[in-house]
């Protein structure tokens, strides 16, 4: 559901500017890290940075379409925490919505490829929620559990923001689509609660019940039908996106408020981002207010 693919320019960190980060990482107390994409996997240098981040006790996620797992299985065990791989649906509605032929089987080999190297390996799934799958929310979360998956969470598909490197949005035609149309509205809320029904107490669903039916509630507030409402969230408070160019902000979805040039202290500090922290009303703010996702980090 992101355009990040579309960049052709072959552009990608180097292991120099990521060494640069390492001290400010330790300033920061940085915890964790979500390495994603575009594909993480095809980074030539992704390996060495999560060497280098696992020696500094940082945790380190890589957020996968699960294509090359199979290939570079024994170098997840060794360098990564944990994954969190798309599933879009069963292997049918997963291909067609990856439109390749024999991806879900990939994705497949791949988890089984780690599982048999270390059989405890954390590896999560995330499904966006969109036109093509919202009937299969529930066969989405049994093909996650035959697949071995630790959990699954869901979230509505963004379609009308201009992030993941869509700065003019998707065109009209390209967001009906996707998105849901007012039809569509009850049979969504009603496969929501039949998966809660199912798998609430199964231990599954990374994700609560309000969390999974605010998905209905948002594509609602996008067809005009209800009034948009803002998810608990603190991701600028406590997190912060490097994009590949080195530009930051304070979340996927809002403008950039510096850049890692700066180094990252300085550029998180700078006055501009000082004041959009200080100055942020998540509950008001029209961007938030129409997020598809939330963190709600607790150090605790």
């Amino acid at each position: 559901m992101c355009d990040v693919w579309k960049q052709t320019d072959g552009r990608e960190m180097s292991p120099s500017e990521f060494d640069r980060y390492l001290d400010d990482f330790k300033k920061l107390s940085v915890r964790w890290v979500v390495l994603s994409g575009g594909e993480p996997l095809m980074h030539s240098n992704l390996f060495p940075f999560c060497s280098r981040l696992k020696s500094l006790g940082i945790r380190t996620t890589i957020l996968t379409t699960g294509l090359l797992l199979q290939r570079d299985a024994s170098r997840i065990v060794e360098c990564v925490d944990d994954l969190i791989v798309s599933l879009d649906g069963p292997p049918e509605i997963h291909d067609l919505i990856r439109r390749a032929s024999g991806a879900f089987d990939r994705l497949a080999c791949g988890i089984a490829a780690i599982h048999r190297m270390h059989a405890e390996f954390p590896i999560a799934a995330r499904s966006t929620v969109q036109r093509a799958n919202f009937r299969h929310l529930r066969d989405t979360a049994r093909t996650a559990k035959t697949l071995g998956l630790r959990s699954i969470s869901f979230l509505a598909a963004d379609v009308a923001s201009t992030a993941f490197n869509r700065p003019n949005g998707w065109p009209p035609e390209r967001q009906s689509g996707i998105a849901l149309a007012a039809d569509d509205l009850p049979f969504l809320d009603a496969e929501i609660e039949r998966l809660l029904d199912e798998w609430e107490d199964a231990g599954l669903l990374a994700d609560s019940p309000e969390k999974l039916r605010r998905i209905a509630r948002h594509f609602r507030a996008y067809l005009g039908l209800c009034e948009p409402a803002a998810p608990k969230c603190n991701a600028p408070w406590v997190s912060a996106v490097v994009e590949t160019d080195g530009t930051i902000r304070p979340c996927f979805f809002h403008e950039a408020i510096g850049h890692a040039r700066e180094g990252l202290i300085a550029a998180l500090n700078t006055p501009a981002a000082i004041a959009f922290r200080r100055n942020l009303d998540v509950g008001t703010n029209p961007i938030c207010r129409r997020c598809v996702c939330s963190l709600n980090w607790s150090a605790a």
